[in-house]
C-alpha cells in the first residue's frame, strides 16, 4: 500500500479518525487498490494517516464484518478474496432494493438534490467519446449509486445498499481485464438520474433493475 490512501468521495468534516480511516480504506479495498490477499498493516495505515493505531484497528473491525478484510491469530489482516459464486446472491438482493431506492429517492429527493441529480447525469452524458479508464468509469459508478441511496433519504435502506454494491464493485472490478468496456454500462445512469431527478418513480424503478440486472449478465458473458 504504497501509494496515498485516498477516498471516492470527499470525507465529511467532524467525522471520527476511525471513521475517516474506514471510508478510506474501505474504498481502496472495494476498488482494488489493495488486492485480494494483499496484508493490511495497521501501523503502516495509521502511519500515511497521521493518526494512532487504535482508529485504524477500529476501522478494520467494521471491514470484517463488511467481509472485505479476514484477520487470523498471529498472523494478521488481509484483504478478502473475490468470490464470484456470489454474485447470484448479492445480485438477488439489490434486484430487489435498488428499484427501491430509486423508487423513494424519486419521490423523497429535495430540490437541492433533484439539481445534484442532474448536474451529475450531465457529466456522465459527457463522458461520451473520452477516454476514461475502466478504474474511473468504475469511481463513477460508485458515487452515482452512493448519491441515489442518499437520495432515497432512508439511512438503513442506504447502509445495506452500499454494503451490497461495494461487494459487486469488486467483482466488477477484479473482471475489467476480460470485458471489453463499461462505458455502456456507466452512461445508463444517466437516464436513471434524469428520471430520478423528474420525481417518475416507476421509470426509475424499472431503469435500476435493468442495470443490476445487466450488470450480472454481462459478467457472467465472461466468466
Amino acid at each position: 500500500m504504497s501509494a496515498a490512501l485516498e477516498a471516492l468521495e470527499s470525507v465529511p468534516q467532524g467525522t471520527s479518525l476511525a471513521e475517516n480511516a474506514y471510508l478510506l480504506l474501505r474504498d481502496r479495498l472495494i476498488m482494488l487498490d489493495i488486492k485480494p490477499g494483499d496484508p493490511i498493516n495497521d501501523g503502516q495505515v495509521a502511519a500515511e494517516l497521521g493518526i494512532g493505531r487504535t482508529p485504524v484497528r477500529e476501522a478494520i473491525k467494521r471491514l470484517e464484518s463488511d467481509h472485505l478484510v479476514v484477520s487470523y491469530p498471529r498472523r494478521g489482516t488481509f484483504a478478502t478474496g473475490v468470490d464470484i459464486t456470489q454474485l447470484a446472491e448479492v445480485s438477488e438482493i439489490r434486484e430487489l432494493l435498488e428499484p427501491l431506492a430509486s423508487r423513494k429517492a424519486a419521490r423523497m429527493a429535495g430540490p437541492a438534490m433533484r439539481e445534484e441529480l442532474r448536474a451529475v447525469a450531465a457529466a456522465i452524458s459527457a463522458l461520451d467519446g473520452q477516454d476514461n479508464s475502466s478504474q474511473e468509469l468504475m469511481r463513477y459508478d460508485i458515487q452515482v449509486h452512493r448519491l441515489i441511496y442518499k437520495a432515497s433519504a432512508n439511512a438503513h435502506l442506504e447502509d445495506v445498499l452500499i454494503r451490497y454494491d461495494n461487494l459487486a464493485t469488486r467483482i466488477w472490478c477484479h473482471m475489467l481485464e476480460k470485458m471489453p468496456s463499461v462505458s455502456g454500462h456507466i452512461s445508463e445512469h444517466a437516464e436513471l438520474l434524469t428520471a430520478i431527478a423528474d420525481g417518475d418513480e416507476e421509470r426509475a424503478a424499472e431503469l435500476a433493475l435493468h442495470h443490476v440486472v445487466s450488470f450480472e449478465e454481462t459478467i457472467r458473458k465472461v466468466l
